[in-house]
């Protein structure tokens, strides 16, 4: 089976003049030619052309891709190659669809909005370092492979819980709630079960909890990104008390 030049040229959304230039510069040379003049294309043809395609999306020129074409590297190999960034690329697409998804949700609901939620799935490297210096690489990994096993539904139920206890933290800081108060408490205790319920932190790993929640405690109001969280420094300087008083009473 193959294809003409016009039928190839709509489904890879190009053009016949594209498909003629590929072939001037020796890129992609027609299988056939038939008596009316017509350029064919075989299967193996397809194939060459979708890796030409998909090294234009990684912002390769003409010359780069034919030089990539042509080294000695089995087409399995390559194409598997161009596999996986295509798989890496739609991890990093469907997590940043759920955080926009979370952040409409949010503001719908008049819900506090959480930074690392909102920007999921963009550049956040700057977190996976700090978390790395923190708490060791295996905590970064093993929560990351927890996130990445997740399917979108449960990613949005995570988030919502997530952006919910930020928004309820905040309000019980509005309204002036004592942090030894059993709605402080409450909220307290469900910061808990939040924080263990992710594979690779301490609190998760049946570390030091008392001393990890301590810590975040004093990090929430010293980080200006995590105080945002929570309404400001003074949400974050509730929160961090709320924590204090929990380990005060349930883990000292």
């Amino acid at each position: 089976m193959d294809w003409s030049i016009q039928h190839l040229a709509k489904l890879a959304g190009t053009t016949s003049r594209t498909l003629r230039h590929y072939d001037d510069i020796g890129l992609l040379a027609p299988t056939r030619i038939a008596a009316n003049g017509y350029r064919h294309y075989d299967e193996n043809a397809l194939v060459r052309l979708q890796r030409i395609l998909l090294l234009r999306q990684l912002g390769l020129g003409l010359p780069q891709i034919a030089d990539v074409l042509d080294r000695e590297v089995p087409e399995h190999a390559a194409l598997t190659a161009h596999l996986e960034f295509l798989e890496a690329e739609r991890e990093r697409l469907e997590r940043q669809i759920q955080a926009v998804q979370t952040t409409i949700h949010a503001r719908q609901e008049g819900q506090t909005l959480m930074a690392e939620n909102a920007l999921d799935g963009f550049d956040h490297t700057q977190y996976r370092d700090e978390v790395e210096e923190r708490w060791g690489k295996e905590a970064y990994a093993s929560s990351d492979r927890w996130w990445r096993g997740m399917g979108p539904e449960d990613r949005a139920d995570w988030q919502s819980r997530t952006a919910q206890l930020g928004s309820d933290w905040t309000a019980a800081a509005d309204a002036g709630t004592d942090p030894a108060s059993a709605d402080a408490q409450g909220l307290a205790a469900r910061h808990v079960a939040w924080l263990t319920s992710v594979p690779g932190t301490p609190a998760a790993a049946g570390g030091d909890l008392a001393g990890y929640l301590l810590g975040l405690g004093e990090m929430y109001v010293a980080d200006p990104r995590f105080a945002a969280n929570y309404g400001g420094e003074t949400g974050a300087a509730f929160v961090r008390d709320a924590l204090r008083e929990y380990v005060r009473v349930n883990l000292s």
